[in-house]
């Protein structure tokens, strides 16, 4: 689905569900929010392709957290791309998704998923890429989870902070929250943002009444 120029957010099916990273691009290269489950790099590819964007362009991957469905298919794409490509995540969550720690809410499964970071972010750091990303650390989820606020496109890139239903935010997804009062400060930095669009990894797009939504969930 179309956000607006250079920003797609992405349908991956896995098991019957639909998990959405994000693609954004332009005339130099391609950044893709999140990289979903383990073996689903051709389906980015596939995704990529019909949005007229190919797999060769992409230089950076940017990950919200260490979780599986967003780390999964990152060592692929890291033997696929080489040093073509850069990964950044929080510095929190950097030695789960390097395989250092155990995952913290995937550790029973026996050959997870990791690749190096290259680069460890921190909040309120700004990245020069598509019109401009800033890095919000919003723990709760998960020690190191981030969300990412589009500049040039009023978009915040919300991961596992908040999903939404049928363009409905939903708030904090209270099973797969480690903290759920740090979660539910952390939503407290996004009315700091003129945000007119949300992109949540399940759920997918929400862009109606943002700001009010978001109020009621640390009420």
């Amino acid at each position: 689905m179309k956000i607006s120029k250079g920003v797609e957010i992405l349908d991956l099916e896995f098991n019957g569900n639909i998990i959405h990273p994000t693609l954004l691009w332009d005339q130099e290269m391609a950044v893709l929010i999140d990289t979903g489950f383990p073996g689903q790099m051709e389906d980015l590819r596939v995704a990529m392709d019909k949005v007229g964007v190919s797999f060769d362009n992409l230089k950076v991957v940017i990950l919200t957290h260490q979780d599986i469905d967003h780390i999964g298919s990152l060592p692929e794409i890291v033997r696929n791309c080489g040093s073509n490509i850069k990964v950044y995540a929080h510095e929190l969550d950097k030695p789960y998704i390097q395989g250092d720690l155990p995952l913290l809410k995937d550790a029973h499964i026996a050959n997870p998923p990791k690749g190096k970071v290259d680069v460890a972010l921190k909040d309120g750091q700004e990245l020069p890429y598509c019109g401009g990303i800033r890095v919000i650390h919003t723990p709760g989820h998960t020690p190191g989870h981030i969300s990412l606020y589009l500049k040039q496109n009023k978009t915040l890139v919300a991961g596992d902070s908040m999903y939404s239903v049928n363009g409905t935010l939903g708030g904090i997804h209270v099973p797969t929250t480690l903290d759920i009062k740090v979660a539910r400060q952390s939503l407290k930095k996004y009315l700091d943002l003129d945000i007119e669009s949300v992109v949540c990894y399940h759920g997918g797009l929400c862009n109606v009444n943002i700001k009010e939504q978001i109020q009621k969930f640390y009420k």
